[in-house]
């Protein structure tokens, strides 16, 4: 009986831990989404014609975004991070990339047939319906 208040302690700490490290984490990133914000909004301001140059601020303040979101997704789903929502961080990750980086039409289509599979186990993943339209979920 010893053993499992021992073992139930240390995984109530480590637990504690985690969440402690996310949340600084969370509040970190949360510093950069604003300050790449407020760069996007000063760049509007002053009438920045330079399309990379706000692109790729547009595009770092979705991968933050993205990351505190999922930090959040942490938290509302019991301590864990869907499947499901891991795949679609990897769907749009990979078509921002696709965006961003439009030269090499090799790499393109290499990167557009893994979005393919991404999108493939995505669906594969999803609730399936049941016969009064309710979701079933699926174990992850």
């Amino acid at each position: 009986m010893r053993t499992n208040k021992n073992e139930a302690s240390i995984v109530r700490f480590y637990q504690m831990m985690l969440n402690a490290s996310l949340i600084i984490l969370g509040l970190v990133l949360s510093f950069y989404l604003l300050r790449e914000l407020y760069a996007i909004v000063v760049d509007a301001v002053q009438g920045n014609t330079n399309v990379h140059d706000i692109l790729e601020k547009v595009l770092a303040f979705f991968l933050y975004f993205v990351f505190v979101s999922m930090i959040v997704k942490y938290f509302h789903e019991a301590y864990h991070f869907p499947l499901r929502y891991l795949i679609y961080i990897g769907i749009t990750g990979t078509v921002r990339f696709i965006i961003v980086n439009r030269d090499d039409a090799m790499n393109n289509l290499i990167l557009s047939l893994v979005i393919f599979i991404l999108v493939i186990s995505y669906i594969m993943l999803a609730p399936r319906q049941n016969k009064a339209g309710e979701a079933k979920e699926i174990i992850e």
